[in-house]
């Protein structure tokens, strides 16, 4: 297999960044090419610099109004755009041109779509009396959280646990099956 390079993007604290990195840290196979972040104070840039990876900071208008982005992933010849905590919908430029995957904290379909992030998903999940939560890792496309699904992995939510215990529990599945499926994708590429 040659060398295959992953581009993460990255909105927040950056736990599943950190995770993915580690993992591959002593791959030869792959490289963590750099961590892409939408919000100058995410703590994801901070996790990427302490571990070597180079960042890139952007705004709405460099995301969607332009393709300095799109040629600066084609320029570092990313294979595989990894969205790990990344909140903003994918614009078709980077679609058609990338194999986009994301990581979601719920089982989809249910609890997808815009404003189902974080422990918005966890508190509906709980609220809904849900028996069962967990993670799917999807391919991205121009709708949030529709595209076909990998992988899904599930966790019980027993009755009387609060949006925060889901929560923990789904982070749990996140950081043992996440960078797995990053590298099952990386190997159909």
């Amino acid at each position: 297999m040659k060398q295959k390079r992953i581009a993460i993007f990255a909105s927040g604290s950056g736990t599943n960044a950190q995770n993915i990195i580690e993992y591959f840290a002593d791959n030869k196979d792959v490289v963590v090419d750099s961590l892409w972040a939408n919000k100058p104070d995410a703590y994801a840039l901070v996790r990427a610099r302490n571990s070597g990876i180079e960042t890139f900071i952007f705004n709405r208008e460099q995301f969607y109004n332009n393709s300095q982005i799109n040629s600066m992933l084609t320029e570092r010849k990313v294979d595989l755009i990894v969205l790990a905590g990344f909140l903003w919908l994918i614009p078709d430029s980077l679609i058609r041109n990338f194999t986009i995957i994301n990581i979601h904290p719920a089982l989809l379909p249910k609890y997808g779509g815009k404003g189902m992030y974080g422990m918005n998903v966890h508190k509906a999940v709980v609220d809904n009396c849900e028996t069962e939560s967990g993670i799917s890792v999807h391919y991205v496309n121009e709708n949030y959280d529709e595209g076909t699904i990998i992988f899904q992995a599930t966790c019980p939510v027993l009755k009387g646990d609060t949006p925060e215990q889901v929560a923990e529990k789904v982070h749990e599945l996140e950081y043992k099956h996440f960078p797995a499926v990053v590298e099952e994708v990386l190997r159909k590429l």
